[in-house]
């Protein structure tokens, strides 16, 4: 009796481990390549419960998902053979888990084609390019126009694995520590050279105007003074025509003398000095005289 409940124990069990090894399970994120001695069978695209022959067919799991790889930093050479180390991230996911099998294999393994691409792409790339040319890039369209190619390329050379190459962006060029305090002194020497180059025309340019506003003050001015004396001529002339015909008699204009006479007159009293001197003859002294 104990023999018999063992060997069902023992059945049972088989039985057990062959159904867990004739299913598997497909999650919403994953392909999944069944394999019989090696050869790729089957694939399996959706999420769900599959059988396979135990202990002949395997699976094999890829992710669907776009995965990031981060390339570690590199030195590239410039056009003007100078060195600059690029910092770089992919972005890629599998598309045909065939292909992608029978190439490479496994995600470890692409992310190593991934980097050999990548490298060489943007150092052919940055190969084109001067060194001021990269540090002194600041139009967007540029720099997208650079990452648009190496994408291009990249993605044309990962095809052929199976893969999609969603991404390819530069994080940072940086210069090698060496370097670094001597382009960092010319940059500054560049910029100081931009800076007193702004400032020599903006003193130009603030000297034409001052001479312009100058030159027209001075105009303006200058008119202005011609058109005053113009316009006291003017009332000079007016003036001696109203006297003209105001004294136009000879009783008139020796009243007029007379009066201008007292003024003359008054203008000599003014302050503490009371003693004139005059000529007998003179209109004063025959006023003063009564004659």
């Amino acid at each position: 009796m104990m023999k018999k409940i063992i060997i069902t124990a023992v059945i049972l069990f088989i039985l057990l481990i062959v159904c867990l090894l004739s299913f598997y399970v497909v999650e919403e994120n994953q392909y999944a390549c069944v394999l019989r001695f090696e050869k790729i069978i089957n694939t399996k695209n959706d999420a769900g419960l599959y059988f396979k022959v135990p202990f002949t067919d395997s699976v094999t799991i890829y992710p669907k998902m776009v995965m990031l790889y981060d390339i570690n930093p590199s030195d590239v050479i410039t056009k003007d053979k100078k060195t600059m180390i690029v910092d770089s991230y992919v972005l890629w996911r599998i598309t045909d888990p065939v292909t992608f099998k029978k190439t490479i294999g496994s995600t470890k393994e692409a992310e190593g084609r991934l980097d050999a691409l990548t490298y060489n792409f943007i150092k052919t790339k940055m190969g084109t390019l001067n060194q001021d040319e990269i540090i002194n890039m600041e139009d967007p369209d540029e720099r997208n126009t650079i990452y648009g190619e190496i994408l291009k390329n990249v993605k044309e050379g990962a095809n052929s694995y199976g893969i999609e190459v969603v991404d390819v962006k530069i994080k940072r060029f940086d210069l090698p520590e060496q370097n670094e305090e001597a382009v960092f002194t010319r940059m500054i020497s560049e910029r100081n050279k931009i800076a007193q180059a702004y400032i020599a025309d903006g003193h130009y340019n603030a000297s034409i105007i001052t001479n312009e506003v100058d030159k027209k003050y001075n105009t303006i001015i200058s008119d202005a003074r011609v058109k005053a004396e113009k316009t006291i001529a003017e009332g000079e002339a007016e003036y001696m025509r109203f006297i003209a015909e105001a004294y136009n008699t000879p009783e008139k204009l020796e009243f007029y003398q007379f009066i201008r006479s007292l003024d003359a007159l008054k203008l000599s009293l003014s302050g503490d000095n009371k003693t004139i001197i005059l000529d007998k003859d003179s209109p004063l002294a025959k006023i003063l005289l009564y004659n």
